[in-house]
């Protein structure tokens, strides 16, 4: 007896249907999404900035092959690079990126996605550039939030209860990737149905698996392969627009969709349905350029700074108690090979806080590491999960990312046990946080404009109203170097 299987297309999923109605038809209303989507545009243009001093960071920038023109290309901020969308999308991912020093959001699967603002700028100038050569409008910086809501949306409500990295040992990038798609799709105007079709294909791309963060292969790809994935989604936007075909059950084809390849046969979850939850809860990076996870622990360390700088080599044990997904993936011993090794250890970074009463993205640099009190120090910190921390990471009334840390010296005499329960970033210190945030960002104005455009540029990005009116080529123009 033989048997036969239908060839006749189903219904495409529902998560992915789900996700093309939300960006095609929901429509933002909440006043805090559109201030906190502006605060996370500024400050993802100012961690940009503060990349460009970085060789290994505008070594990756330019076209691919050099000399290339593109007409009506999309401006990469602080150059003078004019690139097609999806280098373009590389190009501002990678100065987004580079320092770790964007916002997150944890869950199951800790985000970044601020990350998505490298797809959505780089294609929203270049189609505004297209547009305006050809005598019709161009987009506004109010449609580039309005896709921005909705990518952190897609992206943080998809990693708040699927453990893509630690179930499949796939990189968060992947969801940047799945939210470029589908907002940039529609913000250059796709229908729903090629929303989807952008999005079933990038749910069947290939997935980057997230070894380059670990050790022993901890390596700067971390500091770009979110710009490989919005980059990616770009491109997955545009073939859906010259009607690429999609693929309806891209998640539950039985033995090749992506449920029974990556994920043992277990559909999504989802806490909430989608609206403007993920970018109103969004925690900031402000103080330190430094793994979300070790944005408290920098903070408890320098607090106790004034108390152990003049005895560093009195000091017997560091105590340092943290959350269950922080000891996972920053609990490191032994040598760091380079700055993303650095960047993502705790018992580093302490060491930093501890020593310098300070935490730079300098002192992940070579010269710095190499200062001999670091080693010794980290070899004496001692890291525990602390149960309660692990509860309060994932509760959603609270999202916290406590660390705390406590100094014991050879005389017997300890310091007390510092602890800090939410960075200066999260929600709950947003009245203290957003003044910093400014701050920060007109600091890093300051690193790559002379005065003239860093007053144009600071007056402009600072008046939300204003703003919101202007045309992505007009913004993209001030900007550029």
């Amino acid at each position: 007896m033989s048997s036969h299987r239908s060839s006749a297309r189903p219904a495409p999923d529902r998560v992915i249907t789900d996700i093309a109605d939300y960006v095609a038809h929901y429509r933002v209303r909440s006043p805090l999404a559109v201030q906190t989507a502006h605060y996370c545009l500024i400050d993802s243009l100012g961690c940009g900035f503060e990349a460009m001093a970085y060789p290994d960071c505008t070594k990756l920038l330019g076209p691919i092959v050099p000399g290339t023109q593109v007409p009506h290309g999309a401006r990469v901020p602080a150059t003078a690079h004019q690139l097609d969308p999806v280098t373009a999308a590389f190009n501002i991912g990678a100065l987004i990126r580079w320092l770790d020093y964007n916002d997150a959001f944890n869950g199951e699967t800790v985000v970044h996605p601020s990350d998505c603002f490298g797809g959505i700028l780089a294609a929203a100038d270049w189609a505004s550039r297209t547009r305006v050569a050809q005598g019709k409008p161009a987009i506004l910086m109010a449609e580039v939030l309005d896709a921005a809501v909705k990518a952190y949306e897609i992206a943080g409500g998809l990693g708040t209860e699927n453990p893509f990295t630690k179930r499949m040992g796939l990189d968060h990038v992947l969801l940047v990737k799945i939210a470029v798609a589908a907002v940039v799709t529609q913000l250059l105007g796709g229908t729903r149905d090629e929303i989807i079709s952008a999005v079933s294909n990038a749910w069947i791309d290939g997935h980057v698996l997230a070894t380059f963060r670990r050790q022993p292969n901890a390596g700067p790809r971390k500091s770009w392969a979110a710009a490989d994935a919005a980059s990616r989604g770009v491109w997955l936007a545009l073939l859906a627009l010259k009607g690429e075909m999609g693929y309806p059950t891209a998640l539950t084809a039985k033995t090749w969709g992506f449920y029974d390849v990556l994920a043992d046969g277990k559909p999504f979850t989802f806490q909430r349905p989608y609206g403007t939850y993920i970018v109103e809860n969004v925690q900031f990076k402000i103080s330190f350029p430094a793994a979300f996870h070790a944005q408290t622990a920098a903070e408890a360390a320098i607090r106790l700074h004034a108390q152990v700088k003049d005895r560093i080599d009195q000091i017997e044990k560091v105590e340092l108690w943290t959350y269950g997904y922080a000891f996972g993936i920053l609990n490191k011993v032994g040598p760091l090979a380079n700055f993303a090794d650095r960047d993502h250890c705790l018992q580093y970074v302490a060491a930093i806080g501890l020593i310098f009463g300070r935490l730079t993205a300098e002192d992940y640099e070579d010269h710095i590491a190499a200062d001999g009190r670091i080693d010794p120090l980290r070899a004496k910190t001692v890291v525990y999960e602390d149960k309660r921390y692990s509860s309060g990471f994932l509760d959603p009334q609270l999202r916290s990312n406590a660390n705390a840390i406590r100094v014991h010296f050879k005389d017997g005499s300890s310091t007390k046990r510092v602890e800090v329960e939410f960075a200066a970033g999260h929600p709950r210190r947003r009245k203290d946080g957003i003044p910093l945030l400014l701050e920060k960002f007109e600091k890093n104005v300051a690193r790559v404009f002379a005065e003239k455009q860093r007053r144009a540029v600071i007056d402009l990005c600072l008046d939300r109203k204003r703003l919101l009116k202007t045309p992505v080529n007009e913004l993209f123009d001030l900007l550029a170097s």
